[in-house]
């Protein structure tokens, strides 16, 4: 918590890490109100774990809702946070929610000190943004999040998968440990995605569950391909998902796996302009390979070649 303590900027309700950023990414965490004390305490861990992890990856993190409030709400600062953001680009922004959250049948809302967050006031500040977003609604009743922030080039992560989930959900602190945990590296590049995090995450609150006999109030879900529909941990196998959404709706996962807060060696070196490309083949490559049986063995083979040779050009650019 001495972490944590040092980087508050006295009385501003904002923290900003004064590291110069390595990766370029923003992380912006917002903390909710806390109500029980109990609560308060969680969050400002869960807090602590993603400035490390930001710290430790090179990015530059910001903090709402922690130190005195002042005369500028957290919901006010949030906008202005975001507002001072890029809207373009190739560096990642990433959203952590990190509190309680509430769904009254027809909105959700993030609870802050102040007036709350909607899914309208989120939904509309982030309307411009192509750059490439983690939205991470750590928050019960967060599953509407996903649906209404659902798009291109963003991956949502929910710790519900319905508005209706309304008690506390443990897979927040779950995720921050994760985040940055090698443990948490499915498969062994040296370095751990926002999917592998939310994979472990996932099944750890599972396993609380089962370890106290209690019936699981809380399913995490994740989106990455832009339908808004979200996938359960329980549907992947490893980091690929084994089962599609009725009406073949392409599979969540692969734009996941490509977020990292905290990056190997070798991607470090990389130019971000370079690593956006070869994602962007790296997940037309899945998509392609989901719809094989789809495609004339001719046509599908030699779309494969065709993103295999870009791949390979861009790795040997960067010198991979």
């Amino acid at each position: 918590m001495l972490f944590l303590a040092l980087k508050l900027l006295s009385g501003a309700g904002l923290q900003a890490d004064p590291v110069s950023s390595a990766s370029g990414a923003t992380v912006l965490i917002v903390v909710g109100a806390q109500g029980a004390e109990d609560y308060g305490k969680e969050f400002a861990t869960s807090t602590d774990h993603w400035i490390k992890a930001s710290e430790q990856g090179g990015a530059h993190s910001l903090v709402i809702g922690l130190g005195p409030t002042n005369e500028t709400s957290d919901l006010v600062l949030l906008q202005q946070a975001i507002t001072n953001e890029p809207v373009q680009g190739p560096k990642e922004l990433w959203l952590v929610l990190v509190g309680h959250g509430t769904f009254d049948g027809k909105d959700a809302k993030f609870n802050l000190r102040g007036p709350d967050l909607s899914i309208t006031n989120l939904a509309e500040w982030l309307k411009p943004f192509t750059r490439p977003m983690a939205i991470v609604d750590c928050s019960s009743s967060s599953a509407p999040f996903l649906h209404a922030l659902s798009g291109p080039n963003r991956v949502i992560v929910t710790a519900t998968r319905s508005g209706y989930e309304q008690n506390y959900s443990r897979f927040g602190p779950y995720l921050s440990e994760a985040i940055a945990d090698p443990k948490a590296d499915l498969d062994k590049d040296g370095q751990t995605s926002l999917l592998e995090a939310f994979l472990s995450a996932s099944r750890r609150v599972s396993e609380f569950y089962e370890s106290e006999g209690r019936l699981a109030t809380e399913h995490s879900l994740i989106d990455d391909n832009g339908d808004g529909l979200g996938t359960p941990a329980d549907w992947f196998r490893g980091v690929r998902a084994t089962k599609t959404a009725k009406g073949g709706a392409t599979t969540d996962g692969a734009r996941a796996h490509q977020f990292h807060l905290v990056r190997s060696e070798s991607e470090q070196n990389l130019d971000p302009a370079v690593r956006a490309k070869r994602d962007e083949l790296e997940v037309s490559l899945q998509r392609l390979r989901e719809t094989k049986a789809k495609l004339p063995e001719d046509e599908y083979y030699r779309q494969l070649e065709t993103l295999l040779v870009g791949i390979a050009k861009l790795s040997a650019t960067s010198g991979k």
